[in-house]
């Protein structure tokens, strides 16, 4: 079996913990992997490393390198089509660079959920094998315990077919309003759509050809010719293009804890709770708080008498809510982005594939960082326009190129880069390397940067 993870998705309801350039499916929220890496693990009792694809932007592929280094199949969308043409393209990838033929059982997977217990998955995922084989696309329900207005569902036969670990899929239906949910709860026979689904390669080649001929007429040629001409594909979701018309859908019950990870009330959901149904998450005094999640960064927070509430803390950001609004976070994203608000898009810190950097200050005409840059790597040869750069060694040794003159920097000493100077940062040692960044100029935004040489392709 090959499983196919699905790693683009932007994860705004997450917001400010999830943005734009840091996605929520790269986020630790449970010892310290992240929801990319548990997803991966999660099929391990049923396939390899080797056996798993991971579909993603280009913008993440080394989150992705950083979260997942076992894996060495990635795939980069050139732009966002949405999930019908990305599925099509890994079925293409399958078929033509792993090898794989049409009686293959692929398994498709968001990459931000959290299930358990492991043995319930690994008994369902055996049960979408068997119905892959027969000839079915096996999607994953999940029973609803409440009339949830977040998730999509599937309506099933209620009986399951005789002698199958599975029942006929009748129709999918969108997120309902609250009393619709009410309905589906009463009547039965509703499911939780899950996201994920198995099939064979020659099913879901025969049913996108007879329901979304527009894409498999983009198949013919080979997977590079395909992956250059990807912004040309139809922009259509999987659901709408084939699962909502094919009559080959079966749904097998996942008897399992599943959380989409899609707001922050499923987040208090998941975690851990102290005796007064809060869930703490950092430096947190509380007082006479109840049934709150409080999650906090590099400050201290006090709580008093909050009560069904959340409050997401970051460094440049701060979310209060009550719970059950959490919805609406996407909302706040929308307007930030019409505003072009930088928070929106990018935390203080920001995830490089030679280390990281984080803003500690910042006004019109300067910027303060501290970065640190990993053993054995290095930043790119580059020159800034606007900027002149002062570097201070505070823990290891770096290796620093300015102009023509090449050499070494030891803790408590410093360098200077002036404008318009090439330079690189390098790591040479066996520990990490911390340096504090004094920037200073009319323009100290990242874009201004012309790159010379870069070891990672950018």
């Amino acid at each position: 079996m090959k499983i196919l993870i699905l790693a683009g998705g932007s994860g705004t309801r997450l917001w400010p913990l999830s943005r734009a350039h840091y996605p929520k499916q790269f986020l630790k929220l449970r010892g310290g992997k992240s929801l990319l890496r548990l997803t991966a693990e999660r099929f391990l009792p049923t396939a390899g490393f080797e056996d798993m694809v991971v579909m993603t932007s280009g913008e993440y592929r080394f989150f992705v390198s950083a979260e997942f280094e076992q894996c060495k199949h990635v795939i980069l969308e050139p732009a966002s089509r949405n999930t019908a043409p990305a599925i099509a393209l890994g079925v293409k990838y399958c078929l033509e660079k792993m090898g794989c033929t049409r009686d293959d059982v692929v398994l498709i997977t968001p990459s931000d959920h959290l299930i358990e217990p492991q043995d319930a998955f690994t008994e369902a995922i055996m049960a979408a094998e068997q119905a892959a084989k027969a000839g079915y696309i096996a999607t994953f329900g999940v029973e609803p315990t409440r009339p949830e207005t977040g998730y999509g569902y599937v309506k099933c036969e209620k009986q399951r077919e005789p002698g199958k670990p599975w029942m006929k899929a009748l129709r999918f239906a969108e997120k309902p309003d609250e009393e619709t949910a009410k309905r589906y709860l009463a009547e039965g026979g509703y499911y939780w759509n899950s996201g994920m689904f198995a099939f064979t390669l020659g099913t879901m080649l025969d049913e996108m050809q007879e329901r979304t001929p527009a894409i498999t007429a983009r198949l013919a040629p080979s997977y590079d010719e395909i992956l250059a001409d990807y912004e040309n594909m139809p922009n259509i979701s999987i659901d709408y293009a084939v699962m909502e018309k094919s009559q080959r859908v079966v749904t097998i019950p996942l008897a399992a804890d599943w959380n989409d990870i899609g707001s922050w009330d499923s987040i208090y959901d998941v975690l851990d709770k102290d005796e007064r149904g809060n869930a703490i998450e950092g430096d947190v005094i509380s007082i006479d708080s109840k049934d709150t999640l409080v999650m906090g960064s590099n400050r201290l927070i006090a709580t008093l008498g909050l009560e069904d509430c959340l409050v997401i803390d970051t460094d440049d950001a701060l979310l209060v809510s009550r719970r059950g609004e959490t919805q609406k976070v996407k909302d706040v994203v929308k307007i930030l982005c019409d505003k072009k608000r930088k928070e929106a898009v990018e935390h203080t810190t920001g995830i490089r594939p030679w280390g990281q950097y984080t803003i500690l200050s910042e006004g019109t005409r300067h910027k303060i960082k501290r970065i640190t840059v990993l053993p054995g790597c290095r930043i790119s040869l580059q020159m800034h326009h606007h900027r002149s750069e002062h570097w201070v060694v505070v823990c290891g040794t770096a290796k620093v190129v300015v102009g023509d003159e090449d050499r070494f920097v030891h803790e408590n000493e410093s360098v200077y880069v002036p404008k318009s100077t090439k330079h690189r940062l390098e790591n040479p040692g066996k520990v990490l390397l911390e340096i504090i960044e004094v920037q200073n100029g009319e323009y100290v935004e990242e874009d201004d940067i012309i790159r010379f040489d870069d070891l990672y392709g950018r």
